[in-house]
């Protein structure tokens, strides 16, 4: 009866664990947003990144100890909305968007809105895409180039006032990129347990190295570069099919000449 009443405990224990992971995440949102509001930016981003650790956690640590559940999927999905949606929308319209009026809160507002509709679409389609690719930039990704954004200017001195119609349309432009229909590589397929090559080792370190060295600049540049490949890994395929049906089209017009 004392084992059976252990084991309970255990149990509790453990679907209590991943479920702290996300209320990290959360009280990392949530931090952010009230660092924003006293005009720390910079421990505002990086608030944001730790939400992103925490929330990457919550999901490993239930498949390790098999504790996935419908309740942790629905509050890991309103974290994410918090953290990653509403938190970073304020962070940059308040550093920056805020001199632009009307526009400037509509632009943080369309950010917001497509990260609930990214959320939305992800929870519909749970089991149903494959695991290699994303539908549309993740959340998680979108709040790190809006903040890492933000930290960068911090770091830089940049006049955030000044280039605030700028921010606002590259605002804009990560909120499309959520809810579009470019696909982006999840890295799910990672088999961490089979062998790798040792230069992926040496990859593995000297990124960290770097964000060690510069941690806004090379977390900005690394969000922002996978924001980018989408579309282009779109336009790539979309000239190579283009160009497979020519090379097809010529070979049946060339079989027609000699029959």
């Amino acid at each position: 009866m004392e084992h059976q009443h252990k084991e309970n405990c255990l149990k509790r224990g453990i679907y209590l664990l991943p479920n702290l992971f996300t209320v990290g995440s959360l009280f990392a949102g949530f931090y952010a947003i009230v660092a924003a509001l006293k005009g720390a930016y910079d421990t505002a981003a990086i608030s944001i990144f730790i939400a992103m650790v925490m929330d990457s956690l919550d999901g490993r640590v239930a498949r390790l100890t098999h504790t996935s559940t419908a309740f942790g999927a629905e509050f890991d999905s309103i974290t994410d909305m918090a953290s990653f949606g509403i938190a970073p929308a304020l962070i940059i319209y308040s550093w920056s968007l805020s001199t632009l009026g009307k526009f400037g809160w509509l632009a943080a507002f369309i950010y917001a809105v497509a990260t609930s509709l990214r959320l939305a679409r992800f929870n519909v389609q749970l089991g149903k895409s494959g695991k290699r690719y994303f539908q549309g930039l993740p959340c998680p990704a979108a709040a790190a180039v809006i903040v890492g954004l933000v930290w960068v200017g911090m770091d830089l001195g940049i006049d955030a006032h000044r280039f605030s119609i700028i921010f606002a349309v590259l605002t804009i432009l990560v909120g499309v990129l959520e809810v579009s229909n470019v696909r982006y590589r999840s890295f799910k397929d990672a088999n961490l347990k089979s062998h790798v090559p040792f230069v992926v080792i040496l990859a593995v370190v000297l990124i960290i190295v770097l964000i060690s060295i510069d941690p806004s600049k090379v977390l900005f540049t690394i969000f922002f570069a996978y924001a980018v490949s989408g579309p282009v890994g779109t336009i790539m395929g979309l000239r190579k099919r283009k160009k497979e049906r020519l090379e097809k089209q010529n070979s049946r017009i060339k079989l027609r000449e000699i029959r």
